[in-house]
């Protein structure tokens, strides 16, 4: 039953990160010819910490999303765990 649970809060965390990295991604492509939009601005400062804050939790509970997270002190765990496109989370 907890490794159902795990899974599924790992498919939930990582839809959130795909989520926010498309706010991001939208909101850099609007602000690119609406530099001085302050709505613009502001909403991309807050979906960029929310996707922060999500890809960091992501990385305590499930390993690394890219390989500069990895720590490398605990040898390089990039490679120990299934990566999230191949269909494990």
């Amino acid at each position: 039953m907890s490794n159902f649970s795990n899974k599924h809060n790992q498919k939930q965390l990582m839809s959130m990160i795909n989520s926010y990295s498309f706010m991001v991604n939208e909101l850099n492509l609007f602000l690119d010819t609406h530099p001085n939009c302050e709505e613009a601005l502001s909403a991309y400062e807050h979906y960029s910490k929310l996707r922060r804050d999500a890809i960091h939790k992501y990385t305590m509970m499930f390993g690394p999303l890219l390989a500069d997270q990895v720590d490398i002190n605990q040898g390089w765990s990039w490679v120990k765990t299934p990566w999230p496109w191949e269909g494990e989370c």
